[in-house]
């Protein structure tokens, strides 16, 4: 990936659009933004291209079975450990999302299982990972919002 590369205005613009509708069209994205197909099409290669963004059906877990979302907050002992314990909780299927954090815990992670016995079975699985010390879990009931970051919010 280019480490020079930086997003313009027009490179936000379509990727707001590509949020609301992943499969809206380039010409439909160039006419909202009056500019021409193959400007939309470059641009849209060269997000693709530099990593930025990634065109994936997005599943909504309940319609689909995954009946138990929860947090899993790890402590890892000794603390070397923890990029090598992150790096194998981030093969597991279940993870939705995991972080390296500062306070109490070491690593953050969230899963989506179909169901409490298989909440159960990962947990037991992280736990017999190397240097994981403890675990403490917290079952989501309802998700109010799952959604991807507004760009809106970085306009200055």
């Amino acid at each position: 990936m280019d480490a020079q590369f930086t997003l313009d205005q027009l490179d936000f613009q379509i990727l707001s659009f590509l949020q609301k509708d992943g499969r809206m069209s380039f010409t439909v994205i160039a006419e909202k933004l009056n500019v021409s197909i193959g400007t939309v099409r470059t641009r849209f290669n060269k997000l693709i291209e530099e990593g930025t963004v990634n065109i994936i059906g997005r599943v909504n877990p309940d319609k689909v079975g995954f009946n138990c979302y929860a947090h899993i907050a790890v402590f890892v002992r000794p603390a070397t450990l923890k990029e090598k314990v992150a790096l194998k909780i981030a093969k597991l299927p279940e993870v939705s999302f995991l972080a390296m954090t500062s306070g109490d815990y070491d690593l953050e992670v969230d899963a989506m299982c179909r169901d409490n016995n298989h909440l159960v079975d990962f947990v037991n699985d992280i736990s017999k990972i190397e240097g994981v010390n403890q675990t403490k879990t917290t079952i989501y009931f309802k998700v109010y919002k799952y959604a991807q970051p507004d760009l809106k919010l970085l306009k200055k």
